[in-house]
């Protein structure tokens, strides 16, 4: 995946998007049926009995993550598939969980080979 540099003065729209982005991340459930959704496309059955909660709750939790354009579904007659949006929101979770890991663990950083500022390509 390509990395896309950032300006340190952000567009107002980007900021309100970002900040939409982490308030739908913002909660232990929807984090978790993220993680699931990397292995790739689930079936909201499959998320409900892993998860191990009501249908309801995890339906409206997708609905939220859908809105919020972190995952994608698709309907196959009565079933009901989800996925995430796109690469950039896996790299959005591995990066977020790397930093949970490290912070944990009390491991280093790790080095910048290049700061990414400057334009978006």
């Amino acid at each position: 995946m390509q990395n896309h540099p950032i300006h340190p003065e952000a567009n107002l729209i980007d900021l309100e998007r970002v900040t939409e982005v982490f308030k739908a991340l913002s909660d232990p459930t929807r984090l978790q049926l993220m993680l699931l959704l990397t292995l790739g496309e689930t079936q909201v059955s499959t998320l409900v009995e892993t998860l191990k909660q009501p249908q309801s709750t995890i339906s409206r939790h997708l609905t939220l993550l859908r809105t919020a354009h972190l995952v994608l579904s698709r309907r196959e007659a009565t079933r009901v598939y989800y996925r995430l949006a796109d690469s950039h929101v896996a790299q959005l979770l591995i990066q977020a969980f790397s930093h949970a890991q490290h912070e944990r663990l009390g491991l280093p950083d790790h080095p910048e080979p290049d700061r990414l500022i400057g334009g978006v390509h």
